[in-house]
């Protein structure tokens, strides 16, 4: 595990899902220096415009929002701070009234300025490493790198900066020469491995300590050559993506200005359908390299596309000439192999481990995202009275995902969350399980009214959730269409990664004590709405004409039936379980400039009493004790506190010895991480039953055995106690 900070930012940029764009095959368009082209002030114009009277917070575009969006932009484009000079960010944070009064205009100049000043540190940083790496390092001397970029600030001058990149480069050559020890570690324990068939192949001659250096070396070269050459491959649409983001994000961390490329993207989520060969990719110094092959899709079926692979060159159809794409930036590697089903590309292929490289035809496919979908199994766990084991229906459901566009166009069987988890319980019912767990512990969320229609197949035609909008209204929302599908006892899972329509559900549950809420000590704490302006209708009043992309717009905040928000606080679990989740920096409140929790007055409505205080206190002592005789659940409460205080450093040794030892530790906790897996993995298809899902259904099992009589209203009832207030 690589101890460098990454900071993940909720742009296209960051947040595309590679290889899984629909966008057709274009050149590679290089950012104009000269400043945005086209429609982009009109684009600008109308995000800035929307965002000050449409955006929930009611926040003007004052010189605190350019403040803001200054810091958001420049770590957008130095999340370390190892380009730009203190005196560029002070340049930067004297034009804040240039991002008020040019974004009210549409003038998003400041963009590119920053940005153009950005790529000249970014080439006068790379002429740095390259004289860096042309030195020796000694690695015996007692110094450190402060790794964290919260405890940094940006160079003063060019003396600081030739220092932070020395150790920079000091310290990527100890990661790579790190890296190598475990591979090679790993080589060994893999031949040693009892019983294991060891496959009958040329081993590589062992390379000298010198030329190991050599060959680091020069892979350093390469991978900052690429860093820098993606950076200049940034075209107009991604940059005029990042800078108002940038603005939008100052406003609260879920507003967004959406590309047409991240647009398409956010639809193929939604629906969990795609065209193309069912690769995701990934760019690795240069490389277009396969991070995975999509179950069920065409590479798959086809066979010879590997997990490793580098695509090195795309050709259309069956004749047409492969295009060299060494060093091209990965989306427009992606744009090139994707394409409509039944159409042909051609792959130039060289293996992960090297050999010649070979041609792979594929015909493009219709593929869905299975592993994005709800799934379920049963699980046998406790026993009952007369001896029978309890049997217990799990439902793994990572997303709310609906179809918009068949929605749109009034198809019957559109994709639905709650189609398909409705199927699920009805099956469950005639299987006749006894208990249904939930588990949401990877959602973050969605559909809101998929969130409110699955809800109601457990609590029936019942508000759902408050929503309270720009006019201060407060409207609550119920489920309006099927009705009560699972009557049985429910346990919902739940982590720190479940969020926004997540939390609705969890939310109401807990509310009506419908059922038992278990996981981490509480949800992402995501409680507000966004919605999705297609800029081309709202800009050209035209659905059919050429895509400008979208802003995501925070409109409103959702709150629970009880009356509290689920901003920032989330859902807090009944039976908390130790986790890592827990104790990561992935919540609401760890993001910058999140909107308040607050509280509206709770909706009338008649309780469902199949969870009390007395049963969740028994539930709690009886977890405990399984978890106080648990090697596993000691395992990791041990690797909580051994991560609470790794995240108290701020440094790291740049010391050999000292590095690979620590370096050993930390693998040696990865590897023991792999084994005490919380979270089903992404990708795969099946449910793991581990340690962690062994205990949420041995608390279902408790409940199962201790449920107090409680149940489910009459509709009349429900119904009487739902009216507006």
């Amino acid at each position: 595990m690589r101890r460098s900070a990454v900071i993940f930012r909720r742009t296209g940029l960051a947040t595309l899902l590679l290889g899984f764009l629909l966008a057709t095959v274009g050149p590679v368009v290089r950012a104009d220096p000269d400043g945005p082209k086209g429609r982009d002030h009109e684009i600008a114009a109308m995000v800035a415009e929307r965002l000050q009277t449409k955006h929930l917070s009611k926040h003007p575009l004052d010189q605190e929002i350019a403040r803001r969006a200054i810091t958001q932009f420049v770590e957008m484009l130095d999340p370390m701070k190892v380009y730009f000079y203190q005196s560029d960010i002070q340049g930067f944070m004297a034009k804040q009234q240039d991002v008020v009064n040019g974004a009210k205009r549409g003038d998003i100049g400041l963009g590119y300025t920053m940005y153009r000043v950005f790529l000249k540190r970014l080439e006068e940083r790379l002429k740095v490493a390259e004289e860096m790496l042309a030195v020796p390092h000694d690695f015996t001397v007692d110094e450190d790198m402060v790794f964290d970029p919260k405890a940094t600030e940006f160079a003063k001058d060019q003396a600081e900066a030739r220092e932070k990149w020395r150790k920079r480069v000091k310290y990527d050559l100890l990661d790579l020469k790190a890296e190598r020890l475990e591979k090679e570690r790993a080589v060994r324990r893999e031949k040693k491995a009892p019983g294991k068939e060891q496959p009958k192949t040329e081993e590589k001659p062992l390379l000298s300590p010198a030329e190991q250096h050599q060959e680091d070396l020069q892979r350093l070269r390469n991978r900052y050559r690429s860093i820098a050459k993606r950076w200049h491959q940034v075209d107009n649409d991604e940059l005029l993506e990042l800078y108002l983001s940038a603005v939008s994000m100052s406003f609260d961390p879920h507003t967004s200005y959406m590309s047409p490329s991240t647009m398409d993207n956010f639809e193929i989520i939604m629906r969990l359908k795609l065209e193309g060969i069912g690769a995701a990719l990934r760019s690795s110094e240069g490389y277009t390299v396969v991070e995975t092959i999509v179950p069920g899709g065409a590479a798959e079926k086809d066979g010879r596309l590997k997990v490793g692979d580098k695509v090195v060159g795309v050709g259309q159809g069956r004749s047409g000439p492969i295009e060299d794409v060494v060093e091209m930036k990965l989306q427009d590697v992606v744009k090139k192999i994707r394409g409509p089903k039944g159409t042909v590309v051609r792959l130039q292929v060289v293996p992960e481990h090297g050999g010649d490289r070979n041609v792979i035809e594929i015909t493009r496919a219709e593929i869905e995202l299975k592993d994005k979908e709800a799934r379920s199994t049963i699980f046998e766990a406790g026993r009952t009275s007369d001896g029978r084991a309890y049997r217990i229906g799990l439902i793994d459901l990572p997303s709310f995902y609906m179809d918009m566009a068949g929605a749109r166009r009034g198809d019957p069987n559109f994709k639905s969350t709650t189609r398909d988890v409705r199927e699920i319980l009805e099956r469950f019912n005639r299987q006749q399980v006894d208990a249904v767990v939930l588990d949401l512990r990877r959602n973050g969320g969605g559909s809101l009214q998929e969130a409110i229609n699955l809800t109601g197949l457990f609590i029936g035609q019942v508000p759902v959730v408050q929503v309270r909008g720009l006019d201060g209204r407060t409207l609550h929302y119920n489920e309006e269409k099927g009705g009560i599908v699972w009557k049985g006892p429910l346990v919902v899972l739940i982590s720190k990664y479940s969020a926004s329509a997540s939390e609705i559900l969890a939310g109401a549950i807990q509310d009506y004590r419908r059922g038992l809420i278990v996981g981490d000590h509480s949800t992402h704490g995501k409680g507000t709405v966004q919605s999705l302006l297609d800029l081309s209708d709202e800009l050209l009043r035209n659905p059919f004409a050429a895509k400008l992309g979208a802003l995501k717009l925070t409109i409103q905040k959702f709150y629970r039936p009880n009356g509290d928000s689920t901003q920032l606080r989330g859902v807090l679990a009944d039976v908390e379980l130790p986790s890592m989740s827990t104790h990561r920096d992935v919540g609401e409140a760890d993001l910058d400039y999140p909107l308040a929790f607050d509280q509206v007055k709770p909706v009338q409505f008649i309780p469902f009493d199949m969870v009390n205080k007395p049963l969740v206190d028994e539930v709690n002592r009886l977890s405990a004790a399984r978890r106080e005789s648990s090697d596993d659940f000691k395992k990791l409460l041990k690797r909580i506190a051994r991560y609470e205080e790794k995240k108290k450093l701020k440094r790291v040794t740049l010391n050999e010895k000292k590095f690979l030892d620590e370096w050993a530790e930390i693998n040696a906790q990865r590897e023991e991480e792999k084994e005490l897996e919380e979270m089903p993995e992404p990708g795969k298809t099946e449910i793991k039953r581990d340690f962690y899902l062994n205990e949420a259904l041995a608390i279902t099992a408790d409940y199962l055995s201790r449920r107090p009589g409680g149940g489910i209203p009459q509709a009349g009832q429900a119904a009487q106690a739902a009216q507006d207030r």
